[in-house]
């Protein structure tokens, strides 16, 4: 049985409620923080209850390595992450969830209008090495901060809030303002003295500073693993990735001796390079609390000047981002060839679709001619019968690759999802058998989307059998509906717009990630020999993708597969005449027809239907012959044409013979259902067919003739 929503099965509070709280998940300690706070007294209220856009927020900067605050609302709330907790000190936790002034009371003044501005403005501050007057650790100090501030929108586009990513910069500050204080004092010291005094001293000075104020990070430790020189670039990245510097004289034991995996990984090669090996590491270090950071270090031997090795010293350089950005390329550079592959395969298919459909086209035209007048006996019957139903099954195939390579013909209309995937409740029920739970989800007040009903129908139908075939022991199928906006990244990659999605999940098996990379591949396939084509979710993706819309997928071993369709909402009204029943037409059949085909049998098979019907046929093989036979005098009352064939298409020859005679009737015939270039007026018939739908077609030529 289904159930619609409303059904104890999808009410449960404590999944909704879990649901809600997804954001919080790669939190941290904050993030834990924020589920366990009595948010009662807060401005804010309860974090389920927050805005999408305060929730998307707060998972990020909860997610992120950096030092973010986030000052939400008009109270200017705080929220937090793991990297930012240390740099304020005793506030933490008591400012988390407060408004900003009850715990930033002594720079308020100077904070309120950054914050305000932003928010009002909408533009972004940023700053470098701004001071603050701050109380952190029980006194007043002054502190300098790298920040950049950014609005954060709301839910309905207004600014909701104001992110802070800042970056201490106060030991670097201080430090060269020691240094400075440091050098004119020597100068001082050192004005009276010998000119080749001043000379060396220079000398050193220079080298001092250059070592002291370039960006890469050195530093030497002796055989006792004691720091004998560190310049600030290297005692700020400590600082970065521990919290804390270390000071020439400390070792290294005692420096990491609350973090012993660490001083084992450090350790270990600063032990080669103190044996006197010299060689280049790139290794990743650092405190998940603060930070975790790529460096290239070169290594090398320490000696005294009378040749004893006394020690090691590396020059180091910070790697991440240049290794970041080669992933991202590396990722991008991977993307592009997986959408040319699929690209390549969609050619492909859709031209191996159309040599099928040619081959099918005699075939089918054929046996259902055979069937028609009885040939043979009751033997002879029934394998002309089962022929014919090979052939729809091969005609069904060639239909998916179509989907596949987004070339079938497809009559999107507006059509309301919610009655749509109600009515197939039943359908799906009988489909996946006793030991499948169905429930439908179908909002009434759904927008109508813009769709081919019968292809979604086979889409919903296709992505059920799969969701049965996850589930061999039983279990739940989930199937709903909802509307949506896309307005920001989604990861359908769609345009921002409307959309109405279709959601089929089940609590089969799932898939990895691996299996998941080719899952809307043709012919790839997690079910035995013979049980699957391996084509329902590339028909699924196919027809999304050709009716402007997308299909996403979300799975993972034991954790069950959600699909999602998703499609444009129409502009217009779904129309009632769409479904109404048509009655049966026959067609005229008099008159004489120009049958225009490159492929031999696809025209004698037709030839033999339209006989059939009544109709005088003069075959050629190409447009240009079909051209020559009309200026030889040949006046047909109706054209019946392949659309790509060498030379002139189909189309081509179909509007020049409408431009010298308005009155002839023309049926485009297709084996590739390509709809480029082909005009609404004119009429097309998609290969292969049988004579009842050749009929059809001529008949609803003749009615509106008529």
């Amino acid at each position: 049985m289904w159930r619609v929503a409303g059904s104890s099965v999808l009410s449960e509070k404590p999944a909704r409620q879990s649901m809600t709280l997804n954001f919080l998940a790669d939190g941290g300690e904050l993030g834990a923080m924020i589920r366990a706070l009595d948010w009662s007294a807060s401005p804010l209220g309860a974090p389920g209850d927050w805005s999408q856009a305060l929730k998307t927020t707060v998972g990020m900067l909860l997610a992120a390595q950096a030092q973010i605050v986030l000052f939400w609302g008009h109270d200017f709330v705080a929220l937090y992450n793991d990297a930012y907790a240390p740099g304020i000190g005793l506030n933490h936790p008591r400012a988390l969830g407060r408004p900003a002034i009850e715990n930033w009371g002594e720079l308020w003044d100077d904070l309120q209008p950054l914050l305000a501005g932003v928010r009002q403005t909408g533009k972004t501050f940023a700053a470098r090495d701004r001071p603050f007057y701050v109380e952190r650790h029980g006194y007043g100090e002054t502190s300098y901060w790298d920040v950049s501030y950014s609005a954060v929108p709301d839910d309905d586009g207004s600014v909701g809030g104001v992110l802070c990513i800042v970056s201490e910069t106060t030991e670097r500050v201080l430090g060269e303002a020691r240094l400075r204080a440091s050098e004119a004092r020597y100068k001082e010291l050192t004005a009276t003295l010998e000119q080749r005094v001043t000379e060396r001293t220079a000398e050193r000075n220079l080298l001092a500073t250059i070592v002291e104020t370039t960006d890469g990070q050195i530093q030497a430790l002796d055989l006792d693993y004691r720091w004998l020189a560190i310049n600030s670039s290297c005692a700020d990245a400590y600082q970065r990735i521990y919290g804390k510097r270390p000071k020439v004289g400390e070792k290294l034991h005692d420096f990491l001796v609350d973090r012993p995996e660490h001083l084992a990984a450090a350790a270990a090669i600063w032990e080669r390079a103190l044996g006197g090996e010299a060689f280049t590491d790139i290794d990743e270090f650092g405190d998940p609390r603060f930070d975790r950071r790529v460096y290239e270090m070169k290594f090398e031997t320490l000696l005294a000047p009378d040749g004893r090795r006394i020690g090691a010293f590396l020059t180091g350089v910070d790697v991440t981002d240049r290794l970041e950005e080669q992933a991202r390329l590396a990722q991008a550079e991977e993307a592009l060839r997986q959408a040319m592959k699929m690209e390549a395969m969609g050619q492909l298919t859709g031209g191996v679709a159309h040599d099928f459909n040619n081959l099918l086209t005699p075939i089918v035209g054929l046996l259902d001619m055979l069937q028609r007048k009885g040939v043979g006996g009751e033997r002879e019957h029934r394998l002309i019968a089962g022929a014919s139903q090979a052939a729809d099954r091969a005609k069904t195939l060639v239909q998916r690759l179509l989907a596949f390579a987004r070339r079938q013909p497809l009559q999107a209309v507006p059509v309301n999802i919610s009655q749509l995937v109600a009515e197939m409740g039943d359908l799906i029920s009988s489909t996946t058998g006793p030991q499948i739970q169905v429930t439908v989800d179908t909002p009434a007040a759904l927008p109508d989307a813009m769709a081919d009903p019968n292809q979604i129908e086979m889409a919903i139908l296709n992505l059920s059998v799969n969701a049965r075939d996850a589930m061999p022991g039983g279990g739940t199928l989930r199937i709903s509906a909802k509307a949506e906006r896309i307005d920001l990244i989604h990861a359908s990659r769609l345009e921002p717009g409307d959309y109405v999605c279709i959601s089929v999940a089940d609590s089969g098996v799932g898939m990895d990630e691996a299996t998941l990379a080719h899952a809307i591949e043709p012919f790839f396939s997690t079910k035995g020999v013979g049980q699957g084509t391996g084509l329902g979710l590339s028909m699924v993706h196919g027809l999304a993708s050709q009716l402007g819309g997308a299909l996403t997928i979300r799975s993972a071993p034991g954790a069950g597969t959600t699909v999602e369709l998703w499609l444009p909402v129409s502009r217009a009204m779904a129309g009632a005449a769409i479904d109404a029943p048509q009655p049966k037409l026959r067609p005229f059949t008099s008159g004489t027809v120009l049958l225009v085909d490159d492929e031999p049998l696809v025209r004698m098979s037709t030839a033999e239907m339209l006989s059939d019907l009544g109709y005088t046929v003069v075959e050629a093989a190409s447009a240009e012959d079909a051209l020559q036979r009309i200026d030889d005098g040949m006046r047909p009352t109706l054209l019946v044409t392949d659309h790509l064939m060498p030379g002139m298409s189909g189309i081509d020859l179909g509007l020049t013979l409408r431009a010298r005679y308005p009155e002839l009737q023309i049926l485009i015939v297709s084996g590739y259902a390509r709809s480029e270039g082909i005009t609404p007026d004119l009429a097309r018939l998609a290969k292969p067919f049988r004579s009842d739908e050749l009929a059809a077609s001529l008949a609803n030529l003749s009615k509106a003739g008529r």
